[in-house]
């Protein structure tokens, strides 16, 4: 577009009336253009972006709690635990059910980690304490065991199974720390031996140790005799074995180990174990 041939026209007046409507115009489009695309950008990601928490469904779940479904246990509550809005009371009930599926097939550890996070949910829940107890004491930690039984008895001094639980393993406790301390030790006292098998005996821990178990299967056998007959044989049999055994020690061919045990097998099979 060119400004007309005329001398009454001023020319740079006519070219800023003419261009600047257009300028805006073009402007306005472009601020338009950019809002339209923004707009459009957040849409598409507020509609792409994935959901944190799918839809919360719990019935499934607390369905194969019921009915004591371990498959669908650990298939349907495992993601069901993942999700912020489950309540905590259904969260308690899922967790304590996949802790019992862990622990029949035996995946200790896992649902050890189940119960914890229950006993940080609620730990007032008896029954969990003592479960665990359980649970620790098949992994062999009587320590940890007898701990949790007797924190179940201090929530509930009625708890039978935690009351028998507890007494249990306090006494298995306390007889594993009667064998430590006589492990190696044998029957008679080691300051006194003046045989020479009697300073062998004493000199070998795994001896010492069948020693005493010979001496203990003998007195217990003589506890649990029918009659004196019975009795005076067993008494017999044991003055011979250790007549013979004080006799033929450091002989050739004469094995001490061998013969304490035959001593030891000879004894139960009499006494009936």
């Amino acid at each position: 577009m060119f400004p007309p041939e005329s001398a009454d026209v001023d020319v740079r007046h006519w070219c800023y009336d003419q261009m600047m409507p257009m300028a805006c115009r073009a402007a306005l489009t472009i601020v338009i253009a950019l809002a339209l695309s923004a707009l459009a950008h957040a849409a598409l990601a507020a509609g792409t972006e994935p959901d944190k928490h799918p839809p919360l469904n719990a019935a499934p779940c607390l369905a194969a709690v019921a009915a004591n479904d371990d498959d669908n246990i650990l298939d349907l509550c495992g993601p069901l635990l993942a999700h912020e809005k489950l309540a905590k009371a259904d969260r308690i009930k899922v967790l304590l059910a996949r802790a019992g599926v862990f622990a029949r097939r035996e995946k200790y550890s896992d649902a050890l980690d189940d119960y914890d996070t229950v006993l940080r949910l609620d730990p007032t829940l008896a029954d969990v304490f003592n479960a665990r107890g359980e649970l620790y004491r098949r992994k062999g930690n009587g320590p940890r065991a007898v701990s949790d039984f007797a924190a179940a008895l201090k929530l509930n001094p009625e708890h039978a199974a935690a009351r028998a639980n507890h007494r249990s393993m306090a006494q298995e406790l306390e007889r594993l720390g009667a064998l430590k301390a006589v492990a190696g030790k044998p029957s008679f006292n080691c300051a006194t031996a003046r045989r020479p098998v009697e300073k062998a005996i004493c000199a070998r821990p795994e001896l010492a140790d069948l020693d005493r178990e010979v001496q203990g299967s003998y007195v217990r056998a003589i506890g649990e005799a029918r009659d004196p007959r019975e009795v005076g044989m067993l008494k017999r049999q044991q003055d011979e074995f250790v007549a013979r055994r004080n006799a033929q020690f450091g002989k050739p061919g004469y094995d001490l180990q061998k013969a304490m045990r035959e001593r030891l097998r000879e004894i139960n099979g009499i006494d009936g174990y």
